[in-house]
């Protein structure tokens, strides 16, 4: 039984935050990276506070090099960047949750947090909002030419709900919906059905007893 790495409490099952000191825990990830601080001034722009982002270096597999507001902690990241960290921090999932993930995103689902259109950190054009897999709870602000950009807290919360089985539930659906639309494909039209006029070869004669049978099937 996982148990509070505050106070030691056991862990109700399918939640991450102890009901007796209320402290969030991230049970079993590798998620939390340290990071060292590459430029203290980036050329980037919080869309937030407005100010230039740090640039901070995290160890994955090779280095990475993500943009940081050192004020309200959002995080931006080129394209690419953001899956890879998701991969390098939650691997080998194999089951599907559904409880956990359904608990993940009401404990963190902000009721109070206004809608509101930012800019990209690199370009200043309103980015698009969109929940990260469709169902994983996170409204991810994103650039198509430059990256993502989310807030503090968010990056743990799709950690958290992709190691619930999140990511997989996705792709399982995205799979199923990929073979719904390929079975609705036309069927290949069948040669017997087609006019015999368009069957003859050219430059030859129809015989009138063919041509009678053809359309006595088109009335019938």
């Amino acid at each position: 039984m996982a148990r509070c790495k505050s106070c030691s409490a056991p862990l109700l099952a399918n939640t991450n935050r102890c009901r007796y000191c209320n402290v969030r825990n991230d049970v079993d990830l590798h998620a939390k990276h340290d990071f060292s601080v590459h430029e203290k001034l980036s050329d980037r722009i919080c869309p937030h506070c407005e100010k230039p982002l740090q640039t901070i270096q995290i160890q994955l597999d090779k280095a990475v090099h993500i943009e940081r507001c050192a004020d309200c902690f959002g995080l931006f990241f080129d394209l690419g960047e953001m899956e890879a960290l998701l991969n390098h921090s939650v691997s080998h999932v194999i089951a599907i949750n559904q409880a956990h993930i359904d608990n993940i995103n009401t404990d963190r689902y902000r009721q109070k947090q206004l809608v509101r259109y930012i800019k990209c950190p690199v370009c200043q054009a309103f980015m698009r909002r969109a929940n990260y897999a469709k169902k994983s709870g996170v409204i991810v602000d994103s650039c198509r030419l430059h990256g993502f950009w989310l807030d503090s807290g968010e990056v743990t919360h799709l950690m958290e709900w992709k190691k619930a089985g999140g990511q997989l539930l996705h792709e399982q659906e995205a799979q199923k919906k990929t073979a719904k639309v390929s079975r609705k494909q036309p069927r290949s039209i069948d040669s017997s059905r087609q006019p015999i006029l368009q069957r003859e070869n050219p430059g030859k004669e129809t015989d009138l007893l063919d041509v009678l049978s053809y359309v006595a099937r088109k009335l019938w």
